[in-house]
């Protein structure tokens, strides 16, 4: 899966794919035990357990797991004071060498690394212009140029400089929307920039050459190639996430590109102020990713490749002796968090549990697992990634799926118990939000149990479903903007006229609600509509 198809089909849940319980993430801790343990049960000493990751590189599990040099690199840079450009200078020099790129920086973060970016090709290197984002009235540069298949969470990065986002979904579209005023173009990796396609980044360079806009290339969990693939396609600057496939420090970043363009991308970085002080890279994050780098030059690719694949096999092996359960290994087509992942599949109504039942008990319960979930062709599967794992975990992870799958289980029972009151109408609803408080409004109609209207938050209007039983509701919503979403799930009981309950909104964590039904009586008015123009407006 491409960067993009990742977001897309990242589950609900950060450990698996089903709602098994409601209540706020944070209660799911243990009480700590005392001091912090600076050893192997340093999170348990907080009352976290740790988890075992088969799911990749995603940053809310942390990402990668560091490479032995770069906690070296980090323990020596912390020895010492330095002067921050000087430093940049130098590394941005052994960047080049070692990546034959014109030039690089470190960053605190592939996003950093975007926003560093933007800066520099709003402000050319002008800290007069640098210390007016995000006003950026009367300035030259104040547009972005993104094709509609880029559009992605984490654009909000580039958008943080205060450009307008222009988006277009073709190449004639892209020669309209260039002008004096746009300042760069950017793409992410994927299917929709790949060689080929309308709006390829190829194609993309050959209509942006004779404007001499840049193009950025948000390659984040991309494998580094040397030389950089996109570069030779005909991008401007490349973005790479410190914490993924590179397995630096999960802080940090790498921006690549054309050199006057990266010292202003470091100009409007931090220690400098202005817009990227928030951006802080330490100087043991910056060696410490250069180390990465360097790593990735002399680690056995190949052999790590072998490595997963044994692991994989092992837990496929233990798995399928149970009746009923096959697997696939799927190898990835692209350079996106290059690895290859298991498909541990078999039929729900045999086995009486699902694929997002196993990863959502796997989550929850230690030992902790992250492993994906999905459906497909009436059977049920769990996915599981290799690239994080470490070694050791092959074993727990198989013993765990043997043993769960063999558990004798009831057959799952898809009755559902009656309604017990018809929720047909308007409704508003009360949002208790972290610190703050809305209003939001129903619009529902009842069929039995199921139950299908209109949410209409505080910014938008979208469809609501869900179920009622007895006097319990689910609901789901989702809200969408160009590179963004959230799933509003809303779980609840009906005492009298109230429904009240818990919110649950993926990432960004729980809410409160309240809800009851409008004291608005429908209209009963006759329309009388005329027979002609009117007399007077």
């Amino acid at each position: 899966m491409d960067r993009r198809e990742m977001i897309k089909n990242l589950a609900i849940l950060p450990m698996g794919g089903s709602l098994m319980s409601m209540s706020p993430l944070i209660d799911n801790r243990k009480k700590a035990t005392g001091p912090l343990a600076l050893d192997e049960n340093i999170y348990r000493s907080l009352g976290v357990e740790p988890i075992i990751n088969c799911r990749g590189t995603f940053t809310i599990i942390g990402g990668s797991i560091e490479r032995p040099e770069v906690h070296q690199a980090m323990a020596a840079a912390a020895k010492n004071f330095v002067q921050y450009d000087e430093l940049a200078f130098a590394i941005g020099e052994r960047l080049a060498e070692i990546t034959k790129a014109d030039f690089g920086i470190i960053t605190a973060g592939c996003a950093a690394a975007m926003k560093h970016a933007t800066a520099a090709c709003v402000t050319g290197g002008n800290p007069e212009k640098l210390l007016r984002i995000p006003d950026l009235s009367g300035m030259d540069k104040t547009e972005v140029i993104i094709p509609r298949h880029s559009r992605n969470v984490y654009d909000h990065a580039v958008r943080n400089i205060g450009v307008t986002i222009v988006e277009v979904d073709s190449p004639e579209e892209l020669e309209r929307a260039l002008s004096p005023k746009t300042a760069m173009i950017y793409l992410i990796s994927g299917r929709g920039a790949a060689t080929g396609q309308p709006l390829s980044l190829e194609n993309i360079a050959k209509i942006a050459k004779s404007h001499e806009v840049p193009i950025l290339m948000d390659a984040a969990a991309e494998n580094l190639t040397i030389p950089c693939v996109h570069f030779e396609r005909g991008a401007t600057m490349v973005a790479y996430s410190g914490g993924k496939a590179i397995c630096g420090p999960q802080c940090a970043g790498l921006l690549l590109g054309r050199k006057d363009l990266m010292l202003s991308a470091w100009q409007a970085s931090s220690p400098h102020h202005g817009p990227g002080r928030d951006n802080k890279v330490g100087k043991e994050e910056m060696l410490g990713m250069l180390a990465a780098v360097e790593a990735w030059t002399t680690r056995d690719h190949e052999k790590e490749w072998e490595t997963w694949m044994q692991w994989l096999n092992q837990i496929a092996d233990r798995a399928t002796k149970i009746k009923g359960v096959t697997h696939s290994i799927n190898l990835p087509d692209g350079l996106n968090n290059r690895a290859p992942m298991l498909l541990i599949q078999w039929d729900p109504n045999l086995l009486h549990i699902t694929g997002a039942e196993v990863a959502e008990r796997f989550g929850r319960t230690a030992p902790r697992i992250a492993v994906g979930s999905r459906n497909q062709d009436g059977l049920t599967a769990i996915t599981i990634s290799p690239n994080q794992m470490q070694e050791g975990e092959a074993k727990v992870i198989a013993d765990r799926i043997h043993q769960t799958l063999s558990e004798k289980r009831k057959a799952i029972d898809n009755s559902m118990t009656p309604a017990t009151a018809n929720l047909s109408g308007k409704w508003d609803v009360e949002m208790a939000f972290f610190s703050s408080q809305s209003t939001h409004t129903w619009v529902l109609t009842q069929d039995g149990n199921w139950l299908n209207g209109t949410h209409m938050s505080d910014f938008a209007h979208q469809d609501i479903y869900g179920s009622m039983e007895g006097n319990k509701v689910v609901l789901r919503s989702n809200f969408r903007k160009p590179g963004d979403s959230v799933t509003f799930m809303f779980t609840g009981n009906l005492s009298g006229d109230t429904l009240s309950g818990e919110v649950f909104m993926g990432e960004y964590l729980t809410a409160k609600f309240t809800a009851k039904k409008s004291g608005d009586s429908p209209r009963k008015e006759k329309i009388m509509v005329p027979s002609g123009p009117p007399l007077a407006t």
